[in-house]
């Protein structure tokens, strides 16, 4: 079964269970106080968790592009994917464990027809805070699971939560068994062996954590993930996604056009350039900082490894092509974006190709500097000093030293590359953490500003001047807009000033639900229209702003104190970025 069957039929399936199909959000957030790119179908919907009412109603279903790359490192093996498709269905206060099951049990065995033998199960296992999640147990049984295939772990495993605070709860995780030998006599699907493989999560949110313990919440959502090229990759009886229909044609083209064989570089090139047109197609652009940067490295990790494959990088466009032309049927974005892609990733392959060659120029200083020394190994540091410096890839760097003679200390780069990897992951696990213990006063507050800031910017700079990206934390707010020059001093007052009028003002912030085109007809702005829903909600702050937006915000702009802007700098090409605060 093709990825894009598993898909309409999920979509149908919780559709005719009265689920309202939503579009997917873009893989960069609008207003997310946390995170640098969409990694979960719950993370657009984090309003919706914490009370607001959402406009389709309580039950919704939609498949959601994500990109996590906390193991980007590690893309390259059978299994990990950079950017990867989650398909979701929630219950918002509406249906709860007994349906929730029911309905994935039913979705598994007659929508796929995966064999009720190769499904095994796990819930929650009970602590000093929580009980034992006997419900679920029993319903898995009601429905067909026998007994001996349902596991009870604990908090590591089968249990919720989004930081350290918040809205959590138990979840159930569905297994299929791919008829591997076991591991051991007590094979079960917490091993690492393979035997096992999750295919489904559901979370059940009915607690609420505080630092004083946990309580029950009054309205208790559902939110539920299944990975589609998991599932694809299992319901094909293949070894990875790679062999699927999703990455063939390009896997293929790769091992044509390859002068070395290498099965985890062409890996490597297939996944980051379907990431990067993903990432490209939704607004991403590269640069130095936060999201921009993510999606240089895996276009120059890309670019790195088809050297290693030894195909000319001019064939980048051809393989392009190939991929926009298998994936258009599940992501139209892409043929509708294709000359941006193009030429997003050529620019960002011409920069790489000068920086390879600078990086050969400040080799070449190190070797003179050996000479002198009479030192005949390359340290560690240099390697990694190269790499970390001027992006120059470890690998170029020990075949030149081999080249010329000189043994490298592959051992001290890789130790330092392991710290450098620890710090980096544990940076990314801060920016990649969910969004719901992160909606206060303050962030509500921010997000408000940021329908101010929008329109202030238009009348200083420009009507064309539009909103590409924001970034919430309790301590500052984070603005990208389009912008050709950098900021005067003059217009960043003008701009704080009209904010902070506006905010003196006590203007009332109401909201209302309506037709996706009734709102754009009322004048009502939003970012990516293909995203929201037939009915929409819109935000309207006194005469001044009125946008779609999924909330929440303050009920009047006096709530928000004075706002400055702390910083006007360049995000990426085209694109200027303000940071401000509120005093």
């Amino acid at each position: 079964m093709k990825a894009i069957e598993i898909r309409n039929k999920y979509l149908n399936f919780f559709k005719k269970n009265g689920h309202a199909i939503i579009p997917s959000a873009p893989l960069i957030p609008e207003n997310d106080p946390s995170v640098l790119f969409t990694t979960a179908g719950m993370q657009p919907l984090v309003p919706y968790l914490l009370g607001e009412k959402h406009p389709e109603g309580t039950r919704l279903t939609d498949y959601q592009k994500c990109v996590r790359t906390n193991d980007i490192d590690e893309v390259g093996d059978n299994r990990h994917l950079t950017y990867f498709e989650m398909l979701g269905n929630w219950s918002l206060g509406d249906y709860f464990k007994e349906e929730s099951i029911a309905m994935s049990f039913e979705f598994l065995t007659k929508e796929l027809e995966i064999p009720v033998e190769k499904l095994s199960v796990t819930c929650f296992a009970g602590d000093e805070d929580c009980p034992k999640d006997t419900v679920s147990a029993n319903v898995w049984k009601k429905v067909g699971i026998p007994e001996e295939r349902i596991y009870f772990y604990g908090k590591d495993d089968n249990w919720w939560i989004a930081g350290e605070e918040g809205p959590c709860g138990p979840d159930t995780e569905m297994f299929y068994d791919t008829g591997k030998p076991p591991c051991s006599d007590n094979c079960q699907p917490s091993c690492d062996c393979g035997k096992y493989v999750e295919i489904w999560n559901n979370v059940f949110m009915e607690y609420f954590k505080e630092k004083s313990g946990y309580s029950k919440l009054t309205k208790r959502n559902v939110d539920t993930g299944l990975g589609l090229e998991r599932m694809a990759m299992l319901l094909q009886g293949k070894e990875t996604p790679y062999d699927t229909e999703i990455f063939r044609p390009i896997m293929e083209k790769l091992e044509e056009l390859q002068k070395e064989d290498y099965i985890e570089s062409r890996r490597i090139v297939a996944e980051h350039l379907r990431s990067s047109m993903m990432i490209i197609s939704d607004g991403g652009r590269p640069s130095n900082v936060d999201r921009g940067y993510v999606l240089r490295r895996l276009i120059r990790r890309m670019i790195r490894h088809l050297n290693k494959l030894q195909i000319n990088l001019e064939q980048l466009e051809t393989l392009i092509d190939i991929n926009i032309n298998n994936l258009k049927e599940m992501y139209p974005e892409l043929e509708k974006n294709k000359e941006i892609i193009k030429n997003v990733i050529i620019e960002e392959k011409n920069k790489f190709v000068k920086t390879l060659a600078h990086g050969e120029k400040e080799f070449e200083k190190e070797i003179k500097k050996m000479q002198e020394n009479g030192i005949t190994k390359v340290a560690g540091n240099v390697l990694f000093k190269l790499y970390d410096t001027y992006g120059f890839p470890p690998e170029v760097t020990k075949d030149l030293a081999q080249e010329a003679g000189y043994e490298v200390n592959i051992e001290e780069f890789e130790e330092l590359f392991k710290k450098h990897q620890e710090k980096s992951r544990q940076g990314s696990e801060q920016k990649f953490k969910g969004g719901l213990a992160e909606q206060n006063e303050k962030t509500i507050a921010y997000h408000t500003a940021t329908h101010l800031l929008n329109v202030a910017l238009k009348q200083v700079i420009g009507k064309d001047a539009h909103q590409r990206g924001s970034n919430i934390t309790v301590d500052r707010m984070r603005f990208d807009f389009n912008c050709d020059h950098k900021l005067t001093d003059d217009e960043k007052k003008a701009v704080e000033d009209l904010v902070n009028k506006w905010i003196q003002e006590g203007l009332e912030v109401t909201k209302q639900e309506m037709r996706k085109e009734d709102a754009l007809k009322s004048g009502a702005e939003c970012m990516f229209i293909e995203k929201y829903p037939d009915i929409v909600t819109v935000y309207t702050i006194g005469n001044i702003s009125k946008e779609l937006c999924g909330g929440p915000h303050v009920s009047n702009t006096k709530e928000l104190g004075k706002f400055k802007i702390k910083k006007e700098e360049s995000s990426s090409s085209g694109i200027r970025r303000i940071k401000a605060i509120l005093e």
